[in-house]
């Protein structure tokens, strides 16, 4: 019999995709010369918002700027735990101007932020666990980011090298799925990274390039719901079977700039 899952209400941060689209190319799946339906990006993103609420999660929104088509990808801002803002340092100078917008929201809400020296890109690179924080590098978020947030936050951070430009954030390759485990995609890893994960988590969920390249590994759960990009087949299928509740949220029209759900997200913790 699969485990009884438990759901933790949690807060999430997000901005509207008001001025979304693909005018630039800054990881392999931009390309400036593929529409983007504006429209339908707006009614996918709402439906995301409206499954949080449905499952109990607080939402809060940061105003979209213009000229920043993806300040959408809210994860990539920041990474906040117990109530400390480690903020974002972009490798892309076309997205340095969001971390002063998130910034702003921040203070606003009371928090203090963290300015770091170093380039990284917030959740989209630091992933937290249970136990430890999970830190990709490869392509964007540099190993001195690593120290830094260590330095920071006080929590173990495991260092993940990521190998395929197709998977250029850690949270493209691996999701939390609870306290104690989490999904991902071995081959976006060097192999010593690969023997990381395998000794961090035993029972992780394993993805297969499928459903990574669908997007499924940018899966955003609160313990026991995933919200999933219904895409992800294979992925969806092994979560029921562990006792996980998938919630299929389509965000494909965010795919063109390379993300989905949890991009989409950033947790404060």
């Amino acid at each position: 019999m699969p485990t009884s899952r438990v759901a933790s209400p949690r807060r999430y941060l997000v901005c509207a995709p008001r001025h979304f689209d693909v005018h630039y190319a800054i990881n392999p799946w931009m390309h400036a010369d593929v529409p983007v339906d504006t429209a339908l990006a707006g009614r996918q993103w709402t439906m995301l918002i409206e499954a949080y609420r449905e499952h109990g999660h607080t939402v809060d929104h940061v105003p979209p700027v213009p000229g920043l088509p993806d300040m959408v990808f809210a994860a990539n801002s920041a990474v906040v735990i117990d109530g400390r803002v480690f903020g974002s340092l972009f490798h892309a100078p076309e997205r340095r101007p969001e971390s002063t917008a998130y910034e702003t929201w921040f203070k606003a809400a009371g928090f203090d932020v963290y300015q770091p020296e170093s380039v990284c890109e917030g959740e989209g690179d630091f992933v937290p666990t249970g136990r430890y924080l999970l830190a990709g590098t490869g392509f964007r978020t540099t190993r001195a980011a690593h120290h830094e947030v260590q330095e920071f936050f006080g929590v173990p951070t495991i260092g993940l090298q990521l190998v395929d430009p197709l998977f250029y954030h850690l949270d493209t390759a691996l999701f939390v799925l609870d306290e104690d485990n989490i999904a991902y995609y071995p081959e976006a890893f060097s192999p010593g990274s690969r023997e990381v994960l395998a000794r961090l988590f035993p029972e992780a969920v394993i993805a297969n390039r499928d459903d990574a390249m669908a997007f499924g590994l940018n899966s955003v759960s609160d313990g026991r719901h995933v919200f999933v990009t219904p895409q992800a087949t294979g992925l969806i299928d092994q979560l029921n079977a562990r006792g996980y509740v998938p919630v299929p949220v389509d965000l494909s029209e965010f795919h063109k700039a390379g993300g989905g759900i949890k991009c989409c997200t950033q947790e404060i913790r």
